[in-house]
């Protein structure tokens, strides 16, 4: 069995606020009776790109296994790498941020999806070919591939400004390939579906739950900010031979 937990979104600002939600998670993890294979947290690790956020995240994911990180929309890749040094491993100085990680037996393929300044995704011709690169490689365990946007509409009004752009084009590389999940953050939601016929998982919010249009509203009637349900991960369960499982969870 191999376990990732899976955390997006935290936001990091230097206020307790942001700070005491991530601790709720990593808390809950610590805890664990045996103990998750790898950390995953998939993009918006910082809420201004500040050097000093990437820093105080460093502390806060002092865990006793591996921790992978991934930039967002909110993320500036200088100051990330600067701050994330112990956590971050991509050729070059600047953007993107792309990285490959093997992790006990299992494959991560990192992808920076941001675009910098702006708040939707895109991945250049340059960055799919450098995945598919990658993913020609033999892998003999599982293999994820993790970014920050999801390339399909979320039924969110605000969220749907803000996709990745180049979907059709990602799909086209990632179809056929032997991936066993894909996984993503963004929509601060828990999140099952499909793409280019493979499992795609995002994970929950750390900062923020944004309710649907249809759900209730959220206290105060935001459609993003609402800071008022538990922050939430994804445990996602690989078992050879069986398929992949994944639960959400929200401790208190």
């Amino acid at each position: 069995m191999y376990i990732i937990a899976h955390l997006s979104d935290p936001h990091l600002d230097g206020s307790e606020e942001a700070r005491s939600r991530l601790r709720k998670l990593t808390s809950y993890l610590r805890e664990f009776r045996r103990p998750v294979d790898v950390v995953l947290v998939s993009g918006d690790l910082a809420d201004h790109g500040q050097e000093s956020e990437y820093a105080e995240l460093a502390a806060e994911l002092k865990l006793d296994v591996p921790v992978l990180v991934l930039p967002g929309n909110h993320d500036v890749s200088a100051p990330l790498r600067a701050g994330l040094a112990d956590f971050v491993d991509s050729a070059g100085e600047g953007h993107p941020v792309h990285q490959l990680h093997d992790v006990g037996g299992a494959r991560f393929v990192l992808l920076d999806t941001s675009v910098p300044g702006e708040d939707h995704g895109l991945l250049s011709a340059e960055s799919l070919a450098w995945l598919d690169g990658v993913l020609a490689e033999p892998v003999d365990g599982p293999l994820f591939v993790a970014f920050h946007h999801p390339p399909f509409e979320l039924n969110h009004p605000v969220l749907d400004q803000w996709l990745l752009r180049s979907g059709p084009e990602l799909e086209a590389v990632l179809r056929g390939k032997p991936i066993t999940a894909i996984l993503a953050g963004h929509v601060h939601n828990g999140l099952a579906t499909t793409f280019a016929e493979l499992p795609f998982l995002v994970a929950p919010g750390v900062r923020s739950t944004p309710p649907l249009p249809f759900e209730p509203p959220a206290p105060g009637g935001g459609l993003v900010d609402d800071t008022t349900a538990h922050p939430g991960l994804a445990l996602h369960i690989y078992t050879p031979g069986a398929p992949l499982q994944t639960l959400f969870r929200h401790p208190a």
